[in-house]
């Protein structure tokens, strides 16, 4: 759990004591109350120049204006104290409702207000007409706000105007302001991505010759690709990004190896859920996705599709509303796909359950097949070669060479014989346990053993 710092929240408490004050004097301003001649921009912002909290320095390194300050407070102040909104309740005598103009909306999970796009509005131009524009600015897809995903306005319904959207702050980045630790985005409906790492490295992997040079075509993309489209102007002819396939039987090492790229580039990759993706409701494949290629972009994160053929497998006619809405689906997130700057890898286990349509857009397919004798040799020995290690009598290769198993089932045997082994209060593994693992890892893909004398 983060450790909260008190120095850092007192700076964003600072920063909602100007936002109320700000607030006093818009309302003052806009209803013609005494006072009402001043202006809320000739409030003084809190200083942050001497100060070093999280905050203050992502405002001095994003070159943060007034009017983002504005927002920021805004956004957080539902969080840190929301009682300093109430005075937005105030309600309109002439219609006998709450001010139109104030915006804002409640929740029946949350007795406050809470602040929408029309609520900052009203701070920054009820008074001032012509700085609209600096509130649209905000929510433009380049502003700092809007690209680091710190600040996001809520999507309203096609009728509704823009601004009834809720003004949020991200949960991470409020985080990050109040501890200085940043933390990892939540699996969730709304963001339907786990991050995936792994303790192995490069020399833990066997695979074959032909698929590491392809694998090393995806790093070099990563390593170039930027003096690539700039550098050699070759931006005029070629998409940015990088679209490969990954292709073969479970086991054979597809995830691992996307983890393995995104370590050794220094950049995290996300397994994306596509069974969570996948939604009844109209619309809500794009609002999920949406975020997540945003938040991915900014970040260059490695993009993952497990299991990919799920929703880009070969299509059927549309013969219902279903398959339509399915078809829908499929073509938002392979056209965020192909607009990804980034690296996508997809994942499926049969090359031929893929749409052609689909793999034609791919930069390189990779085929991971089953290892071969000397492969497998390779793997048992590097499973076997720590605290857990095989009797002397058992005969490794010959194990290789009468059973063909994946890299994934040989380490589900290790972790049998070496659950088996502990309970014995050894690390050394008898042949009884070994054979009783890869008996129980080909039952699970409906294979026989043969007994064999090792």
């Amino acid at each position: 759990m983060p450790m909260y710092n008190e120095d850092y929240i007192q700076v964003l408490e600072n920063e909602i004591d100007w936002l109320q004050e700000v607030i006093s004097q818009a309302i003052k301003s806009y209803f013609k109350q005494e006072g009402h001649e001043n202006d809320w921009q000739e409030i003084p912002l809190p200083d942050l120049s001497e100060d070093e909290s999280p905050y203050s320095i992502f405002i001095a390194e994003h070159d943060i204006t007034m009017y983002g300050r504005l927002a920021l407070a805004l956004a957080m102040t539902p969080h840190l104290r929301p009682e300093a909104l109430d005075i937005f309740f105030g309600k309109n005598e002439i219609y006998d409702r709450g001010f139109t103009e104030f915006g804002g909306v409640t929740d029946k999970l949350h007795s406050g207000f809470l602040p929408t796009g029309q609520t900052l509005c009203f701070l920054i131009a009820s008074s001032h007409p012509q700085l609209k524009k600096e509130v649209w600015e905000l929510f433009d897809e380049t502003h700092t706000l809007n690209k680091e995903k710190v600040l996001n306005l809520g999507d309203t319904e096609n009728h509704l105007p823009m601004l009834d959207g809720i003004l949020s702050i991200d949960n991470g980045w409020l985080v990050y302001f109040m501890t200085g630790e940043k933390t990892e985005h939540k699996y969730s409906n709304n963001f339907p991505a786990k991050r995936i790492n792994t303790a192995m490295n490069w020399e833990d992997v066997v695979l074959d010759e032909i698929i590491l040079e392809q694998v090393n075509e995806v790093i070099g993309w990563l390593e170039y690709g930027d003096a690539l489209l700039q550098d050699w102007d070759l931006g005029k002819k070629i998409k940015p990004g990088y679209r490969t396939l990954f292709y073969g039987p479970p086991g054979t090492g597809k995830t691992l190896t996307a983890t393995l790229i995104g370590k050794m580039t220094e950049r995290e990759v996300y397994r994306i859920d596509l069974s969570m993706v996948v939604s009844k409701y109209i619309g809500e494949t794009e609002k999920n996705l949406s975020k997540l290629f945003d938040i991915a972009q900014n970040n260059n994160w490695i993009l993952f599709f497990d299991e990919a053929d799920a929703l880009f497998g070969k299509r059927t006619a549309a013969n219902s509303s279903n398959d339509r809405h399915a078809n829908q689906q499929t073509a938002y997130l392979l056209q965020r796909i192909e607009d990804f700057p980034g690296v996508v890898i997809l994942a499926s286990n049969l090359k031929t359950n893929m749409d052609e349509a689909f793999t034609r857009r791919f930069q390189s397919m990779i085929h991971f097949t089953m290892p071969n004798v000397e492969e497998r040799h390779q793997l048992w020995q590097k499973a076997f070669s720590g605290k857990c290690i095989l009797s002397p009598d058992i005969d490794i290769y010959q194990i290789a060479e009468s059973y063909e198993m994946s890299g994934g089932s040989i380490i589900n045997v290790l972790r049998f014989c070496a659950l088996a082994a502990i309970k014995r209060n050894s690390t050394v593994v008898t042949e009884g346990e070994l054979i009783k693992g890869i008996r129980n890892e080909l039952k699970k893909e409906n294979k026989t053993m043969q007994t064999i004398s090792i």
